[in-house]
């Protein structure tokens, strides 16, 4: 089966250029440390929420959990509860190339019903091992060789 394409923009959605520089520099980071603690090819999608270098909470996804959209929203919400920003990031690693698939595009419509229900935005973008995506704006960066600084 073909990868979904992104879901087109709505109102606005998503992270657009030119990004606050402290963004910039979290979102390399989220790279950074899932390349440092994912030596692994094949690893499960973990659904995380906070910031890289902060508070952290995380939701690692077992092959056949359900795909519900109630079920990923009341995850997000449990995650977003415990995240003491106001604009909190929700971030989710998988192997693979950063195109938008079906379980992204399920994750993406989750993170808009959280939003909705707390009544704030909420970023969310995909991290691999060479870049991080977003895949409402489709903005992304990628690293060829990713160091720390």
């Amino acid at each position: 089966m073909p990868p979904t394409p992104p879901p087109s923009p709505v109102d606005g959605e998503g992270l657009h250029e030119p990004l606050p520089r402290e963004l910039e520099r979290t979102l390399r980071l989220a790279v950074l440390r899932h390349v440092e603690s994912e030596p692994r090819r094949r690893h499960p999608t973990v659904v995380h929420v906070g910031l890289p270098d902060d508070h952290e909470s995380v939701f690692a996804c077992a092959p056949g959990d359900p795909a519900d959209l109630g079920v990923r929203t009341d995850v997000l919400l449990a995650l977003l509860a415990r995240a003491p920003q106001d604009r909190p990031l929700v971030w989710i690693t998988r192997p693979g190339e950063l195109v938008t698939q079906d379980d992204d595009a399920c994750w993406v419509a989750a993170t808009r019903a959280a939003a909705g229900e707390l009544g704030r935005r909420v970023e969310l973008v995909l991290v691999g091992r060479h870049g991080w995506r977003d895949p409402r704006s489709d903005l992304s960066r990628t690293w060829k060789r990713l160091r720390p600084r």
